[in-house]
């Protein structure tokens, strides 16, 4: 078999040689890259943004379970849609027309600021009751009038379910000021057992300011509001609609 020559100036030696350039690969193979080791995933973990992490209590040292005892001066509020769900599931039950009782507190005052003499009581006392709102699911809201004598002041409600042999108070927010007098609200935690027809709630409106209490006790008679309570009937065809209304 004859050699095959390659054309002169194409030699194995030569620059323009056809044949690819090779490199001795001993000694130069590159190791593969490895996972990173915990360390280092623990750093890039930390770097990713929004990398959400997951701790238990008990890992940290805390307990894993939390216990309230209630007393029964702190009956735990319900509110009234609640209570009313429970009374339509109940008529439910008996089949027929709904009787739904509808509780609400009904102030046993005309409200101070539709009176005539609202002004001049507010110019005696330095604080007066303005309006009462017992629609509140979770209580009974009201608004309070007081001059305004100094900036630092402060309103609060003294409130008994009682007859004052226990009693409470909450404090009133700053709401608006005209100059002359500002408005504060309130609201009273209504406890459940106060919802049984014929219980009372009693307050009065304690003003503080430059070192002075100032009182609105209804003249000295308290303001109260008594529970009442009123049937609602509705036929049972239309108790999808009432569970959708409340």
């Amino acid at each position: 078999m004859s050699r095959l020559e390659l054309p002169r100036g194409l030699g194995r030696g030569s620059a323009t040689s056809c044949d690819p350039h090779m490199r001795p690969i001993i000694g130069q193979r590159r190791r593969a890259r490895s996972l990173p080791t915990s360390p280092e995933r623990r750093r890039a973990t930390r770097c990713l943004p929004h990398c959400p992490q997951v701790r238990f209590a008990d890992s940290l040292g805390l307990e894993l379970a939390k216990v309230k005892v209630f007393s029964t001066a702190e009956d735990p509020s319900i509110p009234l849609h609640v209570l009313t769900r429970l009374a339509i599931n109940s008529a439910l039950c008996y089949g027929g027309d709904l009787q739904l009782p509808f509780c609400y507190m009904e102030p046993n005052f005309l409200q101070p600021a539709d009176c005539a003499d609202f002004e001049a009581r507010l110019q005696r006392q330095c604080v007066c009751l303005e309006r009462v709102l017992s629609s509140q699911e979770l209580g009974v809201a009201g608004t309070v009038r007081v001059l305004n004598m100094a900036f630092q002041k402060t309103v609060a409600v003294r409130y008994t379910v009682s007859e004052w042999r226990k009693q409470q108070e909450v404090l009133a927010v700053w709401q608006s000021g005209s100059g002359a007098t500002d408005l504060f609200a309130f609201c009273l935690p209504v406890p459940p057992f106060l919802l049984q027809s014929g219980s009372v709630l009693r307050f009065a409106v304690k003003y503080r300011v430059g070192g002075k209490e100032y009182w609105d006790n209804n003249d000295g008679k308290d303001y109260s509001l008594m529970s009442r309570s009123h049937a609602l009937s509705m036929p049972k065809d239309s108790e999808q609609s009432w569970i959708h209304f409340i």
